[in-house]
Protein backbone atom coordinates (compact mmCIF):
# COMPACT_ATOMS: atom_id res chain seq x y z
CA UNK A 1 0.00 0.00 0.00
CA UNK A 2 2.76 2.38 0.87
CA UNK A 3 4.39 1.76 -2.50
CA UNK A 4 1.11 2.46 -4.32
CA UNK A 5 0.71 5.74 -2.43
CA UNK A 6 4.16 6.83 -3.43
CA UNK A 7 3.43 6.05 -7.09
CA UNK A 8 0.15 7.96 -7.03
CA UNK A 9 1.95 10.92 -5.42
CA UNK A 10 4.52 10.86 -8.12
CA UNK A 11 1.85 10.94 -10.78
CA UNK A 12 0.08 13.86 -9.14
CA UNK A 13 3.39 15.71 -8.82
CA UNK A 14 4.58 15.30 -12.38
CA UNK A 15 1.30 15.22 -14.28
CA UNK A 16 -0.13 18.27 -16.09
CA UNK A 17 -3.23 20.04 -14.91
CA UNK A 18 -6.25 20.07 -17.20
CA UNK A 19 -7.55 23.41 -18.44
CA UNK A 20 -6.15 26.54 -20.20
CA UNK A 21 -2.39 27.02 -20.16
CA UNK A 22 -1.20 30.36 -18.89
CA UNK A 23 0.84 32.25 -21.58
CA UNK A 24 3.77 34.68 -21.28
CA UNK A 25 1.69 37.70 -22.13
CA UNK A 26 4.12 38.67 -24.90
CA UNK A 27 7.04 39.00 -22.52
CA UNK A 28 9.06 36.32 -24.33
CA UNK A 29 8.17 37.40 -27.89
CA UNK A 30 11.74 38.44 -28.75
CA UNK A 31 13.03 35.10 -27.53
CA UNK A 32 10.78 33.35 -30.01
CA UNK A 33 12.00 35.39 -33.01
CA UNK A 34 14.39 33.79 -35.55
CA UNK A 35 18.12 34.54 -35.33
CA UNK A 36 18.87 34.46 -39.04
CA UNK A 37 20.94 31.97 -41.03
CA UNK A 38 23.24 29.64 -39.17
CA UNK A 39 26.87 30.79 -39.63
CA UNK A 40 29.40 28.41 -41.23
CA UNK A 41 30.95 25.85 -38.96
CA UNK A 42 34.36 27.58 -39.17
CA UNK A 43 32.83 30.75 -37.64
CA UNK A 44 31.24 29.02 -34.65
CA UNK A 45 33.85 29.23 -31.93
CA UNK A 46 32.91 25.98 -30.16
CA UNK A 47 32.52 23.91 -33.32
CA UNK A 48 35.34 21.40 -34.09
CA UNK A 49 35.72 22.89 -37.59
CA UNK A 50 36.44 26.32 -36.10
CA UNK A 51 39.07 24.82 -33.81
CA UNK A 52 40.72 23.03 -36.75
CA UNK A 53 40.76 26.25 -38.82
CA UNK A 54 42.33 28.20 -35.96
CA UNK A 55 44.98 25.52 -35.45
CA UNK A 56 45.80 25.51 -39.18
CA UNK A 57 46.14 29.31 -39.28
CA UNK A 58 48.44 29.24 -36.28
CA UNK A 59 50.58 26.49 -37.80
CA UNK A 60 51.11 28.39 -41.06
CA UNK A 61 52.28 31.61 -39.40
CA UNK A 62 55.92 32.32 -40.28
CA UNK A 63 55.98 29.80 -43.10
CA UNK A 64 56.70 30.65 -46.75
CA UNK A 65 53.73 32.42 -48.30
CA UNK A 66 51.83 30.76 -51.12
CA UNK A 67 50.31 27.34 -51.07
CA UNK A 68 49.25 24.50 -53.29
CA UNK A 69 51.49 22.95 -55.89
CA UNK A 70 53.92 24.95 -57.99
CA UNK A 71 56.68 24.50 -60.54
CA UNK A 72 60.28 23.92 -59.51
CA UNK A 73 61.42 27.24 -61.02
CA UNK A 74 58.93 29.35 -59.13
CA UNK A 75 55.37 29.94 -58.07
CA UNK A 76 53.41 33.16 -58.24
CA UNK A 77 49.93 34.36 -57.35
CA UNK A 78 48.44 37.50 -58.90
CA UNK A 79 49.79 40.62 -57.21
CA UNK A 80 51.27 38.50 -54.44
CA UNK A 81 54.77 37.37 -53.52
CA UNK A 82 56.46 34.79 -55.72
CA UNK A 83 58.37 31.79 -54.42
CA UNK A 84 61.37 30.74 -56.53
CA UNK A 85 62.25 27.10 -55.93
CA UNK A 86 65.44 25.17 -56.66
CA UNK A 87 69.14 25.85 -56.15
CA UNK A 88 70.00 27.07 -59.66
CA UNK A 89 67.00 29.43 -60.01
CA UNK A 90 67.56 30.82 -56.51
CA UNK A 91 71.27 31.52 -56.89
CA UNK A 92 70.73 33.01 -60.37
CA UNK A 93 68.08 35.37 -59.01
CA UNK A 94 70.37 36.45 -56.18
CA UNK A 95 73.27 37.01 -58.58
CA UNK A 96 71.03 39.17 -60.81
CA UNK A 97 70.00 41.33 -57.88
CA UNK A 98 66.35 40.26 -57.90
CA UNK A 99 64.72 41.96 -54.89
CA UNK A 100 63.79 39.36 -52.28
CA UNK A 101 62.39 39.36 -48.77
CA UNK A 102 63.38 35.93 -47.48
CA UNK A 103 65.57 32.94 -48.25
CA UNK A 104 64.15 29.66 -46.96
CA UNK A 105 66.48 26.74 -46.25
CA UNK A 106 65.01 23.37 -45.37
CA UNK A 107 66.28 21.83 -42.13
CA UNK A 108 68.90 19.15 -42.82
CA UNK A 109 69.63 20.29 -46.39
CA UNK A 110 72.97 19.04 -47.73
CA UNK A 111 75.35 21.89 -48.41
CA UNK A 112 76.98 22.68 -51.76
CA UNK A 113 78.50 25.70 -53.56
CA UNK A 114 75.12 27.02 -54.72
CA UNK A 115 73.62 26.89 -51.25
CA UNK A 116 76.70 28.51 -49.73
CA UNK A 117 76.67 31.31 -52.31
CA UNK A 118 72.92 31.86 -51.86
CA UNK A 119 73.25 32.22 -48.11
CA UNK A 120 76.25 34.52 -48.48
CA UNK A 121 74.54 36.85 -50.98
CA UNK A 122 71.38 36.92 -48.87
CA UNK A 123 73.37 37.79 -45.77
CA UNK A 124 75.35 40.51 -47.58
CA UNK A 125 72.21 42.14 -49.00
CA UNK A 126 70.14 41.98 -45.82
CA UNK A 127 67.68 39.28 -46.96
CA UNK A 128 66.23 37.28 -44.07
CA UNK A 129 67.49 33.69 -43.90
CA UNK A 130 65.01 31.27 -42.33
CA UNK A 131 65.27 27.55 -41.59
CA UNK A 132 61.96 25.77 -42.16
CA UNK A 133 60.80 22.14 -42.05
CA UNK A 134 61.28 20.35 -45.36
CA UNK A 135 57.55 19.58 -45.43
CA UNK A 136 56.83 23.30 -45.79
CA UNK A 137 58.73 23.44 -49.07
CA UNK A 138 57.30 20.07 -50.16
CA UNK A 139 53.83 21.62 -50.10
CA UNK A 140 54.91 24.35 -52.50
CA UNK A 141 56.68 22.32 -55.17
CA UNK A 142 55.91 19.62 -57.68
CA UNK A 143 57.37 16.28 -56.51
CA UNK A 144 59.50 18.05 -53.90
CA UNK A 145 61.88 19.52 -56.51
CA UNK A 146 62.87 22.48 -54.37
CA UNK A 147 66.27 20.99 -53.41
CA UNK A 148 65.87 22.46 -49.93
CA UNK A 149 66.03 26.09 -51.08
CA UNK A 150 63.43 28.77 -51.86
CA UNK A 151 63.48 32.52 -52.36
CA UNK A 152 60.50 34.78 -51.70
CA UNK A 153 60.22 37.69 -54.13
CA UNK A 154 57.74 40.55 -53.51
CA UNK A 155 55.32 41.62 -56.26
CA UNK A 156 56.79 44.00 -58.83
CA UNK A 157 55.77 47.66 -58.51
CA UNK A 158 54.63 48.81 -61.95
CA UNK A 159 54.74 52.40 -63.16
CA UNK A 160 51.67 54.17 -64.53
CA UNK A 161 51.66 54.66 -68.34
CA UNK A 162 51.38 58.45 -67.89
CA UNK A 163 54.44 58.48 -65.63
CA UNK A 164 56.34 56.35 -68.13
CA UNK A 165 55.59 58.81 -70.93
CA UNK A 166 56.46 61.84 -68.78
CA UNK A 167 59.81 60.26 -67.91
CA UNK A 168 60.55 59.60 -71.57
CA UNK A 169 59.60 63.13 -72.65
CA UNK A 170 61.75 64.70 -69.93
CA UNK A 171 64.84 62.76 -71.05
CA UNK A 172 67.68 64.38 -72.97
CA UNK A 173 67.05 62.15 -76.01
CA UNK A 174 63.80 61.69 -77.99
CA UNK A 175 61.38 59.31 -76.34
CA UNK A 176 62.03 55.64 -77.06
CA UNK A 177 59.52 53.22 -75.55
CA UNK A 178 58.62 49.61 -76.25
CA UNK A 179 55.13 48.14 -75.93
CA UNK A 180 54.52 44.39 -75.97
CA UNK A 181 51.44 42.76 -77.48
CA UNK A 182 50.66 39.04 -77.10
CA UNK A 183 53.97 38.36 -75.33
CA UNK A 184 53.29 35.61 -72.79
CA UNK A 185 56.79 34.29 -72.06
CA UNK A 186 58.46 36.11 -69.12
CA UNK A 187 61.87 35.28 -70.61
CA UNK A 188 60.97 37.29 -73.71
CA UNK A 189 59.83 40.14 -71.48
CA UNK A 190 63.08 40.04 -69.52
CA UNK A 191 65.16 39.98 -72.70
CA UNK A 192 63.25 42.98 -74.12
CA UNK A 193 63.78 44.93 -70.89
CA UNK A 194 67.49 44.18 -71.14
CA UNK A 195 67.65 45.38 -74.77
CA UNK A 196 65.67 48.55 -74.07
CA UNK A 197 68.05 49.43 -71.24
CA UNK A 198 71.12 48.60 -73.36
CA UNK A 199 70.09 50.79 -76.32
CA UNK A 200 68.96 53.87 -74.42
CA UNK A 201 65.21 53.25 -74.21
CA UNK A 202 63.12 54.82 -71.49
CA UNK A 203 60.66 52.12 -70.50
CA UNK A 204 58.45 49.16 -71.40
CA UNK A 205 54.66 48.99 -71.58
CA UNK A 206 52.70 45.73 -71.20
CA UNK A 207 48.96 44.97 -71.09
CA UNK A 208 47.45 44.22 -67.71
CA UNK A 209 45.83 41.02 -68.94
CA UNK A 210 46.96 38.15 -71.17
CA UNK A 211 50.59 39.16 -70.94
CA UNK A 212 53.78 38.06 -69.28
CA UNK A 213 54.45 39.98 -66.09
CA UNK A 214 57.65 40.89 -64.28
CA UNK A 215 58.25 37.66 -62.40
CA UNK A 216 61.52 36.38 -61.02
CA UNK A 217 62.13 34.68 -64.38
CA UNK A 218 61.83 38.03 -66.18
CA UNK A 219 64.06 39.67 -63.57
CA UNK A 220 66.70 37.01 -64.05
CA UNK A 221 66.58 37.21 -67.85
CA UNK A 222 66.89 41.00 -67.75
CA UNK A 223 70.24 40.59 -65.92
CA UNK A 224 69.22 43.22 -63.40
CA UNK A 225 67.97 45.77 -65.96
CA UNK A 226 64.46 45.48 -64.47
CA UNK A 227 65.83 47.30 -61.43
CA UNK A 228 66.81 50.33 -63.53
CA UNK A 229 64.14 50.49 -66.24
CA UNK A 230 60.47 51.21 -65.41
CA UNK A 231 57.76 48.86 -66.66
CA UNK A 232 54.16 50.09 -66.84
CA UNK A 233 50.92 48.17 -67.20
CA UNK A 234 48.05 49.43 -69.35
CA UNK A 235 44.46 48.50 -68.62
CA UNK A 236 43.79 48.87 -72.35
CA UNK A 237 46.89 48.77 -74.57
CA UNK A 238 45.14 50.17 -77.67
CA UNK A 239 43.70 53.13 -75.76
CA UNK A 240 47.08 53.94 -74.21
CA UNK A 241 48.82 53.82 -77.59
CA UNK A 242 46.20 56.17 -79.07
CA UNK A 243 46.69 58.54 -76.15
CA UNK A 244 50.46 58.54 -76.69
CA UNK A 245 50.00 59.11 -80.43
CA UNK A 246 47.90 62.16 -79.65
CA UNK A 247 50.80 63.51 -77.60
CA UNK A 248 53.29 63.36 -80.46
CA UNK A 249 54.70 59.84 -80.13
CA UNK A 250 55.02 57.87 -83.36
CA UNK A 251 53.55 54.35 -82.97
CA UNK A 252 55.60 51.83 -84.98
CA UNK A 253 54.45 48.21 -85.08
CA UNK A 254 56.95 45.39 -85.60
CA UNK A 255 55.70 42.43 -87.57
CA UNK A 256 57.21 39.97 -90.05
CA UNK A 257 54.55 40.96 -92.60
CA UNK A 258 55.11 44.70 -92.28
CA UNK A 259 55.13 46.88 -95.41
CA UNK A 260 57.83 49.28 -94.15
CA UNK A 261 61.45 48.14 -94.13
CA UNK A 262 63.73 48.86 -91.21
CA UNK A 263 66.14 50.40 -93.74
CA UNK A 264 63.74 53.32 -94.29
CA UNK A 265 62.94 54.03 -90.62
CA UNK A 266 63.87 57.44 -89.22
CA UNK A 267 64.70 56.64 -85.63
CA UNK A 268 65.34 60.19 -84.51
CA UNK A 269 61.69 60.94 -83.82
CA UNK A 270 59.93 60.07 -80.54
CA UNK A 271 58.91 56.44 -81.00
CA UNK A 272 57.00 53.69 -79.24
CA UNK A 273 57.92 50.36 -80.82
CA UNK A 274 55.09 47.82 -80.53
CA UNK A 275 56.33 44.22 -80.60
CA UNK A 276 54.02 41.27 -81.25
CA UNK A 277 54.68 37.62 -80.53
CA UNK A 278 56.42 35.35 -83.02
CA UNK A 279 53.29 33.24 -83.46
CA UNK A 280 50.32 35.62 -83.14
CA UNK A 281 51.97 38.85 -84.22
CA UNK A 282 50.11 42.08 -83.47
CA UNK A 283 46.44 41.96 -82.55
CA UNK A 284 44.04 43.61 -85.00
CA UNK A 285 43.17 46.69 -82.93
CA UNK A 286 46.80 47.34 -82.03
CA UNK A 287 47.86 46.97 -85.66
CA UNK A 288 45.21 49.49 -86.74
CA UNK A 289 46.54 51.95 -84.15
CA UNK A 290 50.09 51.91 -85.53
CA UNK A 291 51.33 54.64 -87.86
CA UNK A 292 53.47 52.09 -89.72
CA UNK A 293 54.18 48.36 -89.60
CA UNK A 294 57.90 47.64 -89.71
CA UNK A 295 59.63 44.51 -90.96
CA UNK A 296 63.26 43.44 -90.70
CA UNK A 297 64.91 42.51 -94.01
CA UNK A 298 66.61 39.12 -93.76
CA UNK A 299 68.93 37.39 -96.18
CA UNK A 300 68.23 33.81 -95.12
CA UNK A 301 65.15 31.60 -95.37
CA UNK A 302 64.08 32.31 -91.77
CA UNK A 303 60.51 33.64 -91.81
CA UNK A 304 60.57 35.49 -88.48
CA UNK A 305 62.68 36.21 -85.44
CA UNK A 306 61.99 35.69 -81.78
CA UNK A 307 60.17 38.75 -80.37
CA UNK A 308 63.01 39.82 -78.08
CA UNK A 309 65.63 39.31 -80.81
CA UNK A 310 63.59 41.34 -83.31
CA UNK A 311 63.13 44.13 -80.77
CA UNK A 312 66.87 44.16 -80.11
CA UNK A 313 67.67 44.48 -83.83
CA UNK A 314 65.35 47.49 -84.26
CA UNK A 315 66.49 49.17 -81.04
CA UNK A 316 70.11 48.76 -82.11
CA UNK A 317 69.37 50.48 -85.43
CA UNK A 318 67.55 53.35 -83.71
CA UNK A 319 70.46 53.80 -81.29
CA UNK A 320 72.92 53.85 -84.21
CA UNK A 321 70.96 56.57 -85.97
CA UNK A 322 70.77 58.67 -82.84
CA UNK A 323 74.52 58.46 -82.31
CA UNK A 324 75.29 59.86 -85.77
Amino acid sequence: MAGNSQRRGAVRKTGSKKGAVVGSGGKRRRGLEGRGATPPAEQRTKHPAAKRAAAKAKATQGRPSGGGRGRPAGRKSDDGPELVLGRNPVVECLRAGVPATALYVAVGTENDDRLTESVRIAADTGISILEVPRTDLDRLSANGLHQGLALQVPPYRYAHPDDLLDRARDAATPALLVALDNISDPRNLGAVIRSVAAFGGHGVLIPQRRSASVTAVAWRTSAGAAARLPVARATNLTRTLKDWAGKGIQVIGLDAGGDTSLDTLDGRDPIVLVVGSEGKGLSRLVRETCDAILSIPMAGPVESLNASVAAGVVLSEIARQRRT
